[in-house]
């Protein structure tokens, strides 16, 4: 077949966090990295002797993601690969259910999931539709970075569709079908439900309207349409950007608003009141309906920054709660590990078992949706007996960005040094498997983490109270000058 040069670039090389690679979309993302990438999944392939099987390749709205998904795709066909592209913006976890369903060992999404719009990026998924784990990423992207333009193969796309090499779909309706399949499409249609959805600019808005329609519900969807700039916001599901989704659903006096990050794997929700439930709320509510109301069994798992309210759900129904690093590869494999139930952290991502092995926002919701149905019940009040049940626990978060030369001393500073502040109350424990956690005697904590995905120090903290989360949170940005 023939192939095409390509012309060095100077370029930051490829590294991937816990949320796959991402960058600056012409700065660090570029077509020459891209294909560097690519050229590396290649070698991956054809080393583990699995190039029989086709890469699945998809894509979200943000800019110049389809471009970036063909562009993949030359480089897998020119090393003889089939690439089977998802030829329309899809959900990440639609892309990672195809992997699974057609049997690929690897398969990716060019999404930068909630990160803003400046960025673009790659997840790299494995056999079953997993995230790729640190032993995958990690040697893929040292190949990538020692990679020239002279060992990089580009196939025509014309020549490699010709010969079989490019195949593409534009069909959703096996992921949707599953997801139908796995709730209870009657307990829906007879609760005669109206939904808001607002998938943020994303790519929730097919999947999950067309699921919630054949379920008899009233839908009325906000920002549907494709804005690369996802209206001036972060296309993550907060209390700060869901305000329109919260008016919307009190104007129509709907039974609940859905809002799905940019790629449509997380979720936040808004209850028949226009409060806005915190993932942490999201998550509780549904381990507990799959434990009670469906007759489920079986431990929960949540990363170190998720609140432990699904510790005492876990403790009253004789079940652990297992605790794992950021990074939803991490809760994949301790739910496979432990035949865990449900999992999922306080960012917005859950699984549920049976379902893939990643979180997804359109299963979750449809989930809710369906537990809503069934009980017959507004989410208020459900959550309500939630609290009534296990009692309250409120969590504070901060961000706070700084400049890279600090992060070195920090990180001597929090995790080796273990200089923390002064919480004038007793610590209970101490752990550094991902950032610093501190347990305090009372139940509550705290956690300084860096993050993952973007240059920022992250501080999550659980308390009885708000205003107790709260002085945790500014002890934490006192004590080390931040913000």
């Amino acid at each position: 077949m023939p192939v095409s040069p390509l012309v060095a670039q100077d370029v930051p090389e490829i590294h991937f966090g816990t949320g796959g690679w991402r960058d600056i979309i012409s700065d660090g993302f570029t077509k020459y990295n891209v294909q560097r990438l690519a050229q590396a999944l290649a070698i991956t392939i054809i080393d583990e002797d699995k190039a029989n099987l086709p890469v699945v390749i998809g894509y979200d709205q943000r800019f110049l993601s389809p471009e970036f998904a063909w562009w993949f795709a030359e480089v897998i066909a020119g090393n003889g690969i089939r690439a089977h592209i998802i030829d329309r913006p899809a959900p990440t976890p639609m892309i990672m259910w195809t992997v699974r369903d057609m049997g690929c060992a690897y398969g990716l999404a060019v999404t930068a999931s909630h990160n803003p719009a400046t960025y673009n990026g790659i997840k790299i998924f494995t056999k079953g539709g997993r995230d790729a784990e640190v032993t995958i990423t990690t040697p893929m992207q040292d190949k990538a970075n020692a990679l020239g333009p002279e060992d990089i193969r580009v196939a025509s796309c014309e020549t490699a569709k010709k010969e079989g090499l490019i195949t593409t779909q534009t069909s959703m309706n096996w992921y949707i079908d599953a997801i139908l399949q796995a709730v209870d499409v009657e307990a829906i249609r007879h609760a005669h439900m109206d939904i808001v959805l607002d998938p943020m600019f994303g790519v929730s808005r097919t999947c999950l309207q067309t699921i919630l329609l054949t379920a008899r519900c009233e839908v009325e969807t906000i920002h549907e349409r494709r804005d690369t700039l996802f209206g001036g916001r972060l296309p993550s599901p907060s209390s700060a950007t869901t305000h329109a989704l919260a008016r919307e659903v009190v104007e129509r006096g709907a039974a609940l608003g859905i809002a799905t990050d940019g790629d449509a794997d997380r979720l936040g929700v808004i209850d028949d009141t226009g409060a806005f439930l915190h993932p942490n709320q999201i998550l509780v509510l549904l381990y507990e309906y799959l434990m009670v109301d469906k007759g489920w069994k079986g431990p929960c798992v949540r990363n170190v920054a998720t609140t432990h309210l699904l510790d005492r759900v876990a403790k009253a129904h004789g079940q652990e709660c297992y605790e794992v690093p950021v990074g939803f590869k991490w809760v994949s494999k301790a739910m496979s590990d432990h035949d865990a139930v449900i999992g999922g952290e306080s960012s917005g991502g859950l699984t549920v078992r049976g379902h893939i092995a990643g979180k997804d926002g359109v299963y979750a919701g449809t989930l809710l949706v369906e537990m809503v149905a069934k009980k017959g019940k507004k989410l208020s009040e459900i959550y309500a007996d939630i609290l009534d049940r296990y009692g309250r626990l409120e969590m504070a978060e901060e961000s706070v960005t700084f400049p890279a030369e600090l992060k070195a001393p920090l990180t001597t500073r929090i995790m080796e040094d273990r200089d923390l502040p002064d919480f004038a109350m007793p610590i209970s424990s101490v752990s550094t498997m991902d950032g610093c956690k501190i347990v305090f005697d009372n139940g509550g904590w705290v956690i300084i983490r860096f993050s993952g995905t973007e240059p920022v120090l992250r501080i999550f903290a659980e308390m009885q109270t708000m205003d107790q989360a709260r002085e945790v949170v500014d002890t934490v940005l006192r004590y080390y000058k931040l913000g």
